[in-house]
């Protein structure tokens, strides 16, 4: 079956493990999950990701999940560019979640980053998710 929107599945699966308090959830596997699995984990809201490769030629992650004291860590995560609607901004507008708390992932010129990066990196770029 054709999928339209691969991290917004993705996400969703995340979302869907962590309120059955799973401790590892699977995705099919790319290059733009993998990117965003990388920022998710440097930020700390992932424990660790592994790609398994099958013998048919397709890749699948498996994303450990993070909890602190029973709870996710992840409070909430959200698609904001959406196949149907994709939202860019410039570095200036890039935006805070949570006053700084939370994190915005952000697809740009220089690879995938972290809002915070990506004002470092003086880069703006498509709001692909974001996370608290």
């Amino acid at each position: 079956m054709a999928m339209n929107d691969p991290i917004g599945d993705m996400i969703t699966r995340i979302r869907n493990a962590q309120m059955r308090a799973k401790s590892r959830v699977s995705t099919p596997g790319s290059k733009l999950r993998a990117s965003v699995l990388e920022v998710l984990k440097s930020e700390g809201y992932i424990r660790d990701f592994s790609a398994t490769e099958h013998a048919d030629g397709r890749t699948e992650f498996d994303i450990e999940l993070k909890y602190f004291d029973g709870a996710p860590v992840i409070r909430e995560i959200a698609r904001v560019s959406k196949p149907g609607r994709r939202v860019y901004a410039s570095v200036k507008a890039l935006p805070r979640v949570n006053n700084g708390l939370g994190i915005a992932v952000v697809s740009t010129p220089k690879g995938v980053m972290a809002d915070h990066a990506a004002r470092d990196a003086n880069v703006g770029g498509e709001i692909l998710c974001t996370v608290f």
